[in-house]
């Protein structure tokens, strides 16, 4: 699914228009990126966590030639699903 897809059935299912739908998903995509900015994590009951963390600079390697590059350091995003989700998932089979 991407982001149109998101919009068309977040629309459908709230009964709203496509354009508030959009409106609505860039204003959460805003709000979790600025809050995993300032480190921040961020929890919905159920569904999982959002955390940012730190990967630290590591010696690589390009898979291409075989030598070893230097990755920079960079600040990257977890998610760990909440009991709920999982629930879902697996009782599904």
């Amino acid at each position: 699914m991407n982001k149109s897809d998101l919009t068309r059935e977040i629309a459908e299912k709230m009964s709203i228009s496509q354009k508030d739908s959009l409106r609505f998903i860039n204003i959460f995509e805003d709000v979790m990126a600025s809050e995993l900015l300032r480190d921040g994590s961020i929890m919905l009951q159920g569904f999982g966590t959002f955390s940012s963390w730190k990967q630290a600079e590591r010696l690589g390697r390009n898979p291409r030639t075989g030598i070893s590059v230097l990755i920079k350091s960079r600040t990257s995003v977890k998610f760990r699903p909440g009991k709920d989700l999982l629930r879902l998932l697996n009782d599904r089979k």
